[in-house]
């Protein structure tokens, strides 16, 4: 039977029961590192991996490819089944759900086990396919973390803790091919594949000992696997139009396939829930704001290895240990943005932090030119790096908070999705940029691209709407008993009577409180007034009510 959401504000309704939280807290960033990490590690690997198993380059690179795609394809459906796959099937079959503790070891055992089957493999068709279903279980983890982190702690640490994982995560993409070369040199490219097992080895102890149990899992019916596979067709076609146009920019066309599908799928019962937390205030706008700057991120990163090691004649060693002060500014900073979002408000901070990010990059943009020296680029990069640490986790709480009750799993699959998109966003773009320029100033103008998008972010961060309430924002969250995600308030406030479900969109800074014009129905839809107080109620045929 479904059950009415409760805020977790007191400690017996926290995932834990209020014990050891900050261990759930620091496991949900080492499994955002490992994670993040895969995205980039097996890059350095390609060429070995071509030679070892005898096949292309081009080959090769769906070893990288396969588990990128299948991560950002099946992000939303990973989400809607954490929430209980609650409102989206139209009556026509079972959206499935699962609980907490079970979707936390399904995904680490899956993703350790395919790491495996992976290291093994002795022909590229295998290490493709175990590559694309080990990207499957990662799709469940990059939207778990963040749900995991919001259920476990108190609304008035919420700010600080985000900050691990989100904080983390970017680390485990900087870090990752510095990382895989170091293993490369050792070992060979099969342990780098291997790298993260021990990770998920004390992943699976602590959850098996921390979070309570025993949990369910419902598979997912007919008709979520069809929302599935057309969502996951969009984007998949615009992150492979995204990854080959540099090269080859025929590859663009293949971009066109995203608006049909994107379109049918937007069309079905399957989508109402992504689009309904998409509306709620604060939610959309965070998105698109953490899209901006992780485009702005990696198009700067990849200007900078390039015109260091390529223009400036440095070694590979000298250009890794430049970058390297963009990832350790980062983790510096990254605790002290979520300690002020906790006493004073997530969406200042996280300004502030987008502000002195994109103040790095439109320096780097300004130096940019012949004579790059490593002390002038890494004070620059260290800077960028800084605010990113400030912005990453008061923003991500900012999202996060925003969602409607019951939605957190969708509202962190959105996250993790605008990230994925803006990483693959970022690099095809600089490299047409610089491709179109001339060679003297290319790189110029790239990180001034990367520097637009930074500040685009600022500016989406720094926006705060009210706005009417859509009707199906005012429907009490419910959710199966024992699902991933119950309702969580923003920080600092306290929770709303049983009797009256919090606002959608109420944001955890006070700023974003959704609002519904006093002595009016909702327009849209099939809702009808009641004759008492109270939001509208939806009228028990779905059809549109007439006045009386």
């Amino acid at each position: 039977m479904p059950q009415r959401e409760t805020a977790p504000d007191r400690p017996a309704e926290l995932l834990t029961g209020g014990r050891a939280p900050w261990i759930l807290v620091s496991l949900a960033g080492a499994l955002s590192f490992v994670a993040m990490l895969d995205m980039t590690i097996v890059t350095i690997a390609l060429a070995d991996i071509a030679a070892d198993l005898d096949v292309s380059a081009s080959m090769a690179q769906w070893a990288v490819l396969g588990y990128q795609l299948a991560v950002v394809a099946l992000l939303l459906p990973a989400g809607r089944w954490l929430d209980g796959g609650k409102g989206g099937n139209g009556g026509r079959g079972d959206s499935g759900g699962i609980g907490p503790r079970s979707a936390l070891l399904l995904a680490v055992s899956g993703f350790a086990l395919f790491s495996l089957v992976s290291a093994a493999a002795p022909w590229m068709a295998w290490l493709a396919v175990a590559r694309i279903a080990q990207g499957c279980f990662a799709a469940l983890l990059f939207v778990l973390m963040p749900v995991l982190v919001m259920r476990a702690v108190p609304p008035e640490r919420r700010a600080r803790a985000m900050s691990v994982p989100a904080t983390l995560g970017p680390l485990g993409a900087v870090t990752g091919p510095a990382l895989g070369g170091v293993l490369l040199d050792a070992f060979g490219w099969r342990a780098v594949l291997l790298v993260k097992l021990p990770v998920c080895l004390f992943a699976l102890l602590v959850a098996a000992r921390v979070l309570p149990g025993p949990g369910r899992i419902t598979a997912p019916g007919r008709w979520p696997l069809t929302d599935a596979a057309l969502f996951g067709g969009a984007v998949a076609s615009l992150l492979l139009a995204l990854t080959f146009a540099p090269t080859a920019p025929g590859w663009l066309l293949l971009a066109l396939a995203t608006v049909p599908l994107a379109l049918w799928w937007q069309r079905r019962p399957g989508a109402r829930p992504v689009v309904d937390v998409a509306r709620a205030s604060g939610v959309l706008g965070g998105c698109a704001a953490v899209c901006a700057l992780a485009a702005g991120f990696t198009a700067m990163h990849y200007v900078v290895a390039l015109k260091l090691q390529e223009d400036s004649g440095l070694s590979a060693t000298s250009t890794g240990l430049t970058v390297l002060a963009f990832p350790l500014a980062m983790a510096l900073l990254g605790p002290l943005g979520g300690r002020l979002a906790d006493r004073y408000s997530p969406r200042p901070v996280a300004v502030v932090g987008a502000i002195v990010t994109a103040s790095g990059v439109t320096l780097l943009a300004l130096r940019s030119g012949d004579g790059w020296t490593p002390g002038d680029i890494a004070w620059r990069l260290a800077l960028a790096g800084a605010g990113m640490g400030l912005y990453g986790g008061p923003t991500q709480t900012l999202v996060m908070s925003a969602a409607p009750p019951g939605a957190m799993g969708i509202a962190g699959s959105l996250v993790q999705l605008s990230r994925s998109l803006g990483f693959a966003l970022g690099p095809a773009l600089a490299s047409a940029t610089w491709g179109m320029a001339d060679s003297r100033d290319g790189a110029r103008y790239a990180l001034a691209l990367a520097a637009a998008a930074v500040w685009s972010c600022v500016l989406l961060l720094s926006v705060r709407r009210n706005r009417t309430l859509h009707p199906a924002d005012t429907r009490t969250a419910t959710a199966p008993a024992g699902s991933a995600v119950t309702a969580a308030p923003a920080a600092g406030r306290p929770p709303p009577p049983r009797s009256a479900p919090r606002r959608a969109g109420e944001g955890a800074d006070g700023g974003d409180q959704a609002q519904v014009r006093p002595g009016r129905a909702a327009r849209s839809g099939p809702w009808r007034r009641s004759r008492g107080t109270g939001p509208p109620t939806p009228d028990a045929t779905g059809s549109t009510p007439g006045r009386g």
